[in-house]
């Protein structure tokens, strides 16, 4: 069988596997979790401030910035042989402007929760840590499996907020909704050109039978529950949501798998009470 010798990332760009002496810099909160998971956390040089799990492991590495507001000659000085961005978490002009000093920019753009397992294969191939990066895959595929073995739930629409002033939901197009779709529950939105669109939040009131207040962007907490049950009346129930568990891709997504389970296993209990 012939060796491997390349991958390909998100824009179909070919990376080889890095020499021995590669540095990191992160800019993707859940990869760079990922990337400490695959054991390579003694190489990364920088992270973003938002990237803050593995807690005790990323407090001794260094900032350079958020996702969209870097610190560009802050990494220009860290020498990185590798750069891992999103085209959801950062812009177009960053991944360009490192890329006229950095050789090799790392494009990921997980949009379904089945392309984890090609996140965890390409970080895997171009970092040499293929043996870890497999029993990731396996831990994902054996969630997955339990999870629609146990799916019982009636197909629902839902609004899933993760913005108040102005209001934002996510379009049926996005890594979430995907996520949710595993257990039935469909995101709705009046534009879904826009991943990400402002709305009213009035014009949902009878057309979604749930309400999700994601945990982040927004740090939606049980303050904003009554503002939003107010609106929608007996209409739609209103709840929480863990937003790490339901956007963070990478090794998170194991976890996620499992948040989604639970979801789904309490709306079960609800409906049989």
């Amino acid at each position: 069988m012939t060796e491997r010798t390349v991958c390909t990332d998100a824009l179909g760009v070919e990376h080889r596997r890095a020499d021995p002496e590669f540095r990191i810099v992160s800019l993707v909160p859940s990869l760079t979790e990922l990337l400490c998971e695959l054991g390579l956390s003694g190489s990364i040089v920088g992270r973003t401030g938002f990237c803050i799990h593995p807690r005790e492991t990323v407090k001794e590495i260094e900032k350079v910035g958020g996702t969209k507001d870097i610190n560009v000659q802050k990494i220009r000085e860290m020498h990185p042989t590798h750069v891992v961005v999103n085209i959801d978490e950062n812009t177009k002009e960053i991944a360009d402007e490192l890329g006229t000093f950095v050789e090799h920019i790392v494009v990921t753009h997980p949009n379904v929760p089945r392309d984890n397992i090609a996140l965890f294969d390409t970080m895997g191939f171009i970092f040499s840590a293929e043996e870890r990066a497999a029993a990731l895959v396996e831990q994902f595929t054996n969630r997955l499996t339990t999870l629609n073995r146990a799916k019982q739930n009636a197909a629902c629409d839902v609004l899933y907020l993760i913005w108040r002033d102005p209001w934002m939901t996510i379009s049926p197009q996005t890594y979430i909704s995907n996520m949710l779709d595993l257990i039935g529950w469909h995101c709705v939105t009046h534009n879904s050109l826009d991943r990400y669109p402002s709305i009213e939040l009035s014009d949902y009131v009878g057309r979604v039978s749930k309400v999700l207040l994601s945990s982040e962007p927004y740090p939606f907490r049980e303050k904003h529950l009554e503002e939003v049950r107010k609106l929608f009346g007996s209409s739609a129930t209103v709840s929480l949501v863990d937003g790490e568990m339901l956007s963070w891709y990478g090794s998170r997504s194991i976890e996620g798998l499992e948040y989604l389970n639970q979801l789904s296993a309490a709306e079960s209990q609800e409906r049989i009470a």
